[in-house]
């Protein structure tokens, strides 16, 4: 074969891409001061903004379908176009509890922009998909696809800005 490339691979696309650009990209950690320290110190990355989610100012997401128990503090800078987040579990319960103790820090997740969120969502819920994190806060609605095993990290979709209150697309509930 010699120093030939392959310029198109034997797996073409069988639909339209679901996914339309990478825009953040979620890493969990065991002490986030300390992290933020070591981006800002030794890679200039900032400024942060921290947070804290928890059951009692986010009542509305669900972790693997069921109400929200746990708390993580958490910190978002923009490094070009990419957001990045930095998440602390503050307990034992959770995604990112269960994720640094089984695998210990690093990538958790990579969010990535659809045009159509509400179809994504039904998509799964058509299969019978049990999402790892699903629900809505500070005005974003937010998703966590299950596809850690099948690509190796989990995808997450989301709509809406922090500090939003309506979401006019929403699909109606009945």
């Amino acid at each position: 074969m010699g120093n030939e490339i392959e310029s198109e691979t034997a797996y073409p696309p069988a639909r339209e891409p679901v996914f339309t650009e990478t825009t953040q990209i979620g890493i969990v950690v065991r002490d986030l001061d300390a992290t933020l320290r070591r981006y800002a110190d030794d890679f200039g990355i900032g400024p942060w903004q921290v947070y804290e989610i928890t059951p009692q100012n986010a009542p509305n997401l669900c972790h693997d379908g069921q109400p929200l128990k746990a708390s993580t503090r958490a910190a978002v800078a923009t490094v070009g176009t990419v957001m990045w987040e930095l998440i602390q579990p503050l307990d034992e319960h959770g995604v990112f509890a269960r994720f640094l103790s089984e695998k210990g820090e690093g990538v958790h997740h990579i969010a990535v922009a659809t045009p159509d969120f509400y179809g994504t969502i039904a998509e799964q819920t058509r299969r019978g998909i049990t999402l790892p994190l699903r629900g809505s806060a500070g005005g974003v609605d937010v998703a966590y696809l299950p596809t850690d095993r099948d690509l190796g990290v989990i995808l997450e979709v989301f709509r809406g800005m922090p500090g939003a209150t309506d979401n006019p697309d929403a699909p109606e509930t009945s």
